[in-house]
């Protein structure tokens, strides 16, 4: 049996469905496969660069259990495939489109109570919720808020962007700052460690390419371990960011 995940991004068991990316490539999609998870595959948003076109953290917000706040732009076919699944959409006002900060109004990263946005670019319906939830907001200057954020656990996240790390820090957040770069994005200079993970178990996080090609991959896998988490590959080679894989439903047994 599955279960709607309750808080985003961090499953209780193992997941079994999850959002990602429409463009993985065979070796992934074997893989998540091999790890017993269905995959609804995202796609395309005409208007955004091609780089980010497909990636789930751009056009969906996971607010919890069977609720998805949803661009209002998102294609039709993703949310019957979503509403087939037993979630209900809530459709938010802006549209996720054209370039930066047009782009990112549903780009904010949610663990624990916490959430980790640029308030001013965030959409209203969304930025609701989170009010309403009375979720701890840190507000940053980044509007790439969950690209930048590899969510660890409710209280653990790992980043490369400088303004992120201090600002959670300061909020409590135990962060872990990496070097920029060395995660390909399409036709994009780099990607981010946000956009180039996400957890598929409460105990994994799953990595689109091989995380020790990393060169902070030893304070990574440290960081992890400290927080009781693994990591495992969903391809070989560098790491690539295709947009964070979004767990939505999880074994109810395990």
């Amino acid at each position: 049996m599955e279960n709607f995940i309750e808080n985003p991004n961090l499953p209780n068991n193992k997941v079994s469905l999850a959002l990602v990316d429409g463009r993985i490539d065979n070796e992934i999609e074997d893989n998540f496969k091999k790890l017993n998870i269905r995959i609804i595959k995202t796609k395309k948003i005409k208007g955004l660069d091609e780089s980010i076109s497909y990636h789930p953290d751009i056009m969906i917000h996971h607010i919890g259990g069977n609720k998805i706040v949803a661009a209002p732009n998102t294609d039709d076919e993703l949310i019957c495939s979503l509403e087939n699944e037993g979630f209900k959409i809530i459709l938010g006002k802006k549209c996720a489109t054209g370039s930066y900060p047009e782009d990112v109004p549903y780009n904010a990263a949610r663990f624990g109570d916490n959430v980790i946005c640029n308030k001013k670019y965030t959409d209203e319906v969304l930025m609701q919720h989170f009010y309403d939830k009375k979720l701890k907001i840190i507000d940053v200057k980044q509007g790439y808020s969950k690209c930048n954020v590899c969510i660890v656990s409710k209280n653990a996240i790992i980043t490369s962007d400088k303004g992120i790390h201090n600002i959670a820090m300061e909020s409590g957040v135990n962060s872990l700052l990496i070097k920029e770069g060395n995660i390909r994005l399409f036709n994009i200079n780099y990607g981010f460690i946000g956009g180039a993970s996400g957890a598929i178990s409460n105990k994994c996080i799953a990595f689109y390419g091989d995380v020790k090609s990393h060169p902070c991959y030893n304070e990574i896998n440290l960081f992890l371990q400290k927080c009781g988490k693994s990591s495992i590959n969903l391809k070989e080679n560098a790491l690539l960011d295709m947009g964070t894989i979004i767990p939505l439903k999880e074994y109810s047994i395990v």
